[in-house]
């Protein structure tokens, strides 16, 4: 390359840093000005908050499924054919009502057979005893007949318990689900013939952080609402589980609620608010007011026309508020915007108030 050549490229490179040069000054003294108007005297102007008790909830939220009140798979004890099936998918069905029966032929025979014996047993029985009450025979004898009458009384009652096991009654009230077999279909003990479930009254379970665990107690009351719905609702805990989960260090809550009119489903996801405790004259202020700070948090009040910075010590926290335990009086006006302009001395002027 020409040595003029090279000359040429660093007289622009030169002039392309110069501008380039004047252009960041430019814009740090534009800056300045910014971040520093009260040199020439001029307040900041910013919003603030007059601070006032207030009435507030502490509460924590929490993720939880709906669970029926109770529910069990529909299985039968034995295997055969179904001769009877009773349910009605979707249905309601009471306590103890019939649902599937499985052929048991062989069982009801061996049940009149049991059952003729018993009525021979128990007329040999009544003869012994008479003849033994006019010392007819022995002691012994007739205790050889009472106890072959009460073991035919036993095969009796083994049949019987034999067919039973042929029946699936239901365990509880509720509501059958889809079933998953036919009548004249051959079963095992481990087909799923379908499910019931109690849905009314339904539970909630829900965890919450480990440091809240003496904060809740049996009887508190909760509010949720699920997927795909605007309703809200309402229940009771009545069960907590008496450990801390390892795994997630979390406790464990199980609460009661009312579905008469049977929105809630089974499994369904729900948003779970807990009230820990109802606290009055409480001091709020916008969460956008508070500024952490090294191993503390502080906020800017106005005193006489400036700015000045109080540290303060926080408690629970709302969607837009946080409160304060210390540090801050009632009738005090926390600065709310342009905080990070500002420091202890600079001249300010509220603006507008805020409202929680």
């Amino acid at each position: 390359m020409k040595p003029k050549t090279i000359w040429t490229l660093i007289i622009i490179a030169t002039l392309i840093g110069l501008l380039v040069f004047i252009k960041i000054k430019k814009n740090a003294d534009e800056a300045a000005k910014i971040a520093q108007p009260s040199t020439k005297g001029q307040p900041i102007l910013v919003s603030g908050y007059v601070i006032t008790t207030q009435t507030v909830d502490n509460k924590v939220a929490a993720t939880g499924s709906i669970l029926a009140n109770e529910e069990v798979e529909l299985k039968c004890e034995s295997t055969g054919k179904i001769t009877g099936l009773y349910l009605k998918e979707g249905s309601r069905v009471r306590k103890g009502e019939l649902l599937v029966k499985i052929n048991d032929a062989d069982l009801q025979a061996q049940l009149k057979k049991a059952q003729s014996i018993v009525q021979l047993d128990e007329e040999n029985e009544a003869r012994e005893k008479k003849l033994w009450d006019i010392n007819g025979i022995s002691k012994e004898e007739y205790d050889v007949a009472v106890t072959t009458l009460k073991g035919a009384k036993a095969d009796v009652d083994l049949i019987q318990a034999q067919i039973q096991k042929t029946e699936i009654r239901a365990p509880f009230d509720g509501i059958v689900g889809l079933k998953n077999v036919s009548e004249g279909s051959y079963i095992m003990n481990t087909t799923v013939v379908a499910n019931l479930e109690q849905l009314d009254p339904m539970k909630v379970d829900f965890s919450i952080p480990e440091k809240y665990m003496n904060q809740v107690k049996v009887g508190d009351k909760i509010n949720f609402t699920v997927s795909g719905t605007t309703d809200k609702y309402t229940g009771d805990i009545y069960a907590i589980e008496p450990r801390i989960d390892l795994s997630s260090r979390t406790l464990e809550i199980r609460a009661h609620v009312q579905n008469r009119e049977g929105k809630l489903l089974s499994g369904a996801f729900a948003t779970v608010e807990l009230v820990l405790a109802h606290l009055e004259n409480v001091i709020m202020v916008p969460t956008q007011s508070i500024i952490p700070a090294l191993k503390s948090q502080k906020v800017y009040i106005t005193k006489d026309g400036k700015a000045v910075s109080k540290t303060v010590e926080t408690g629970i926290r709302t969607d837009a508020a946080m409160q304060i335990t210390k540090g801050l009086e009632i009738g005090d006006t926390v600065i709310t915007t342009g905080i990070m302009q500002l420091r202890t001395g600079l001249p300010i002027k509220i603006t507008s108030l805020d409202t929680l």
